[in-house]
């Protein structure tokens, strides 16, 4: 079965690698395509894949991401219309199920994002949509999904990938000591996003020159921000780091928002959340269970304090579980998309 996928953000590289090296093994190949946003050309090439760009970076503002909306799709479908595709699976691509429905190929759409106004056209037009179970499902229904055509997976999205990879990064960090605070500050551009940008600027100043402090930015605007002077001893990587780099040398880690904060989250490491928007489902569950805190007026005194005082939540939970079974139902609906 020759199944496409379409990479809309970084995150989603993450989620459907095991999927990719999974079904591959099982014979399946394989067509991907991406939107040039932030750092999903790069880790894409990292992976060494075969891809496709289709799309220029993400449009700032609603307007110009509607816009820019039809203009993707026909690109899309004037590029995939010869590939003789059997099924496509994304995770938050708003486009993919609208052209697929246009080539007559069976599709499966999944979203953690109850917030997104692109999950319209894609529960409309995709085929089978899947959604962790914590998403509000009357959202969903309001968005024009059908009961007929949802099914939810147990967990979170971030479990689906990181369940094999949790006891690897576990037994490390117990035996070398993280040194590093990471730092991901806010997704500027995301349709989702309300919330104030560089507002974590006071406290990068305040922690640099005390502690290891690694910045990772989502796109160049931030890149050039963050390399000013001022900034100075700030370590700001010019390419996405690896995920497991990340986790085995992470003391604490902040995030203001997306799927790299659940990352972590998961994966036990102390984890603050300083998001200014409205909160996810899957979020507050986190939250709710201890797995995260949320402290979006976060200050240095407060950051040092739960330096001190956190401990890690041991990565053989029930999450991680959930993730492995999360990982196997997806597979499953993904081959069965033909029937």
């Amino acid at each position: 079965m020759k199944i496409w996928i379409d990479f809309i953000n970084t995150p989603q590289v993450s989620f459907f690698e095991p999927i990719i090296e999974g079904l591959s093994k099982q014979g399946h190949t394989f067509i991907l395509t991406c939107r040039d946003s932030s750092n999903t050309v790069q880790i894409l090439k990292q992976k060494k894949w075969e891809f496709t760009i289709i799309g220029d970076r993400a449009e700032k503002g609603l307007v110009n991401k509607l816009a820019s909306f039809p203009n993707r799709i026909r690109k899309l479908v004037s590029f995939l219309r010869n590939k003789k595709i059997d099924a496509a699976a994304g995770q938050s691509s708003f486009y993919l199920p609208l052209a697929a429905r246009i080539l007559g190929i069976p599709s499966l759409y999944t979203n953690d994002n109850e917030h997104a106004l692109g999950n319209i056209p894609a529960f409309i037009f995709a085929k089978k949509i899947i959604l962790p179970e914590n998403f509000p499902i009357q959202n969903a229904l309001k968005q024009g999904a059908s009961k007929r055509k949802t099914s939810l997976y147990p967990g979170i999205k971030e479990g689906i990938y990181l369940w094999e990879k949790g006891e690897e990064i576990t037994k490390h960090r117990q035996q070398s000591e993280p040194q590093t605070i990471y730092i991901r500050p806010e997704p500027q551009t995301a349709q989702y996003y309300k919330g104030k940008t560089n507002f974590l600027d006071n406290l990068l100043l305040d922690l640099k020159d005390s502690f290891n402090i690694t910045l990772l930015v989502r796109e160049k605007s931030q890149f050039e921000h963050y390399t000013a002077p001022q900034f100075k001893g700030i370590s700001v990587p010019d390419k996405p780091l690896d995920f497991t780099t990340i986790a085995k040398d992470c003391l604490l880690f902040v995030g203001a928002g997306g799927s790299m904060t659940r990352e972590m989250a998961l994966i036990g490491i102390p984890t603050i959340s300083v998001y200014q928007g409205d909160l996810l489902g899957v979020d507050k569950f986190l939250i709710d269970n201890g797995y995260m805190q949320h402290i979006p007026d976060l200050s240095s005194e407060k950051l040092l304090s739960d330096i001190s005082g956190n401990q890690e939540k041991s990565s053989r939970n029930l999450l991680l579980e959930k993730g492995k079974n999360a990982y196997q139902l997806l597979m499953e609906n993904i081959i069965n998309l033909q029937q």
